[in-house]
């Protein structure tokens, strides 16, 4: 049976010390090299996508969907010997809001196709409505492109576990690969703990980053990741948002 390694971040752009977070950013992602690997918040123009896929020694594809313009939004990692399904394997899907999402289908060792899906739904805490309604379009999206050999949609939700949407995942068939795991999600993924002039300080800490899974793949093992702050200061980390890793086996 075949395993990957899956991980999401919300990067933050470019705000709360871009140039010091940065060599956080690499160090942990030359150790963690995950075979697939979300990003939310990516500003393209800088090239942060780009950046962290040459942080190791492993080789990535990089796949963006822009999300309210066209120099910002989400992006896909893909490393090698994975490689991008053919035909239309690169889809987006424009949701309300600013936001968006992006499906890429993947091609695994042996020939089998998944679909890996990368988004980031409205921030505002008491806008739950909007954030349920994303995820049922998200959802129908999804359920219009079946992936035989699975589904693996990662993000920032902006939602708890006790929100609609998250129930609307759960409804669709989809499973968290932290509670699959665990037996619970974290705690917290936001915020990280970092001090910065104009951080982000709507809401309250809470889990708000997810990897869901659907089909016949399963969650081994779930923790955080990008969550370690800076020698000799611990009010810098590598985002606002911790990230998630999971190892997925593959396959009945």
């Amino acid at each position: 049976m075949q395993h990957l390694d899956v991980a999401t971040l919300n990067l933050r752009n470019i705000a709360d010390r871009w140039p010091e977070r940065l060599p956080l950013l690499l160090a942990d992602m030359a150790a963690l090299q995950p075979d697939l690997l979300g990003l939310q918040e990516c500003v393209f123009a800088v090239g942060q996508d780009r950046l962290l896929g040459a942080a190791g020694e492993g080789r990535y594809e990089v796949h963006r969907g822009w999300a309210g313009r066209p120099e910002y939004g989400n992006s896909v990692l893909i490393r090698g010997p994975l490689a991008t399904a053919g035909g239309a394997a690169v889809e987006r899907l424009e949701l309300d809001r600013n936001r968006s999402a992006l499906r890429v289908a993947v091609t695994i060792p042996g020939g089998a196709s998944l679909a890996m899906v990368v988004t980031h739904l409205h921030h505002l805490p008491a806008d739950e409505d909007a954030r349920e309604a994303q995820a049922r379009e998200l959802v129908a999206w999804l359920d219009a492109r079946p992936s035989p050999a699975g589904t693996i949609v990662v993000g920032d939700f902006n939602a708890e576990p006790v929100e609609a949407a998250y129930g609307v995942m759960t409804a669709a068939g989809f499973r968290s690969a932290h509670v699959e795991a665990n037996g619970r999600e974290p705690a917290v993924t936001w915020p990280s703990g970092i001090q910065a002039p104009g951080m982000d300080t709507d809401g309250d800490p809470g889990c708000l980053d997810y990897i869901w899974l659907r089909g016949p793949l399963r969650a081994v093992a779930s923790r955080l990741a990008f969550d370690r702050p800076a020698v000799g200061d611990p009010t810098l980390y590598p985002s606002d948002h911790f990230g998630l890793v999971a190892r997925v086996a593959v396959g009945d």
